[in-house]
């Protein structure tokens, strides 16, 4: 990077963002990310965008967008701009799609899930990375597989390596070919894949900051190749540890893990629970009531990392 870019990178405002899925009320996991991206944003002076992530049609729900917006509200994270809903982007998306067409290959895929687990290799437990099985398929034999099913689309990738400094997990990198593969840019529904999504929506809203859990870390590397295809910038990534239950179980909103009306009836007050999620994580040595803006009194990042013994994983502790 020139010295002119970096010059321009460090002048970037900073804008984080929320973007919660509205498939259930949040729970533990997904305050701790939030807090985290507000405390990020708010002591480098910069702005939180909200984005609701609503691209399963299917298991999203109205009423959770309404509840979801009043969770943030009472627990004092506040936005400065939003919610952009990504049901209402297609028009967006389709029209990033058409730019990728004109500067990548886009291909048919007619693989079914089950198809994929058993030509695909797993990269570092992570992911499976894509085989290449649709990917020189002749004119005839799309035709005759479009009779049948209709496709998904992937970009083809190249035997490129992208690297980033993620500012929490640290130096990481992926070779697009054979550590990512081939991925998806639309669904065999016609929905839009969730990279390219997010990509065009970071960019509509200048995000510049991405503060998310670490098992999206190793999506970051596809994102970053759509942005530069796109002409867009990346932004700086903080993958932070996942909260864990029992055998290191990630939180999840199906099992209602560490759910937050429960934890609103536990610890009696909206303050209640930030405080004792600012205490599992470290953000303060007590369990006591806290609100976003008194955690940022004393927030300190690298604090923050160097308290973290497992940069993985934390432990729930209710």
């Amino acid at each position: 990077m020139s010295e002119a870019a970096i010059s321009q990178e460090k002048c970037r405002p900073v804008v984080g963002r929320f973007a919660p899925s509205p498939t259930g009320r949040m729970h533990a996991g997904n305050v701790y990310a939030a807090l985290m991206a507000w405390l990020i944003a708010k002591s480098q002076g910069g702005r939180i965008a909200l984005r609701i992530e609503d691209l399963d049609a299917q298991r999203s729900k109205s009423e959770y967008v309404s509840a979801i917006m009043r969770d943030f509200e009472a627990l004092g994270l506040t936005w400065d701009t939003g919610p952009l809903y990504q049901s209402e982007r297609g028009e967006a998306y389709r029209a990033a799609l058409d730019e990728l067409k004109q500067t990548c290959r886009v291909y048919p895929c007619f693989c079914s899930r089950a198809d994929l687990h058993a030509a695909s290799a797993p990269h570092r437990g992570e992911k499976l990375v894509y085989a290449g099985t649709c990917r020189n398929l002749s004119e005839g034999e799309v035709a005759a597989k479009r009779l049948q099913k209709a496709p998904a689309e992937r970009i083809e990738v190249p035997a490129m390596h992208i690297d980033l400094i993620d500012v929490i997990q640290g130096p990481y990198g992926q070779n697009l070919a054979t550590e990512c593969g081939d991925f998806l840019v639309r669904r065999a529904d016609g929905a839009f894949a969730y990279q390219l999504a997010v990509v065009v929506d970071d960019a509509e809203q200048g995000v510049t900051s991405v503060v998310r859990g670490v098992d999206l870390l190793c999506s970051t590397p596809q994102q970053m190749f759509l942005q530069r295809c796109l002409g867009m910038s990346s932004p700086v990534y903080a993958h932070i540890p996942l909260l864990v239950a029992e055998e290191g179980r990630r939180l999840s909103k199906r099992d209602r893990d560490a759910a937050l009306p429960e934890l609103l009836e536990r610890y009696r007050t909206p303050q209640g629970v930030v405080g004792h999620i600012a205490y599992v994580v470290g953000l303060q040595s007590v369990d006591e009531p806290a609100t976003p803006e008194e955690l940022l009194e004393t927030f300190d990042l690298n604090r923050f990392k160097g308290g973290i013994s497992d940069f993985i994983q934390i432990a729930w502790r209710a």
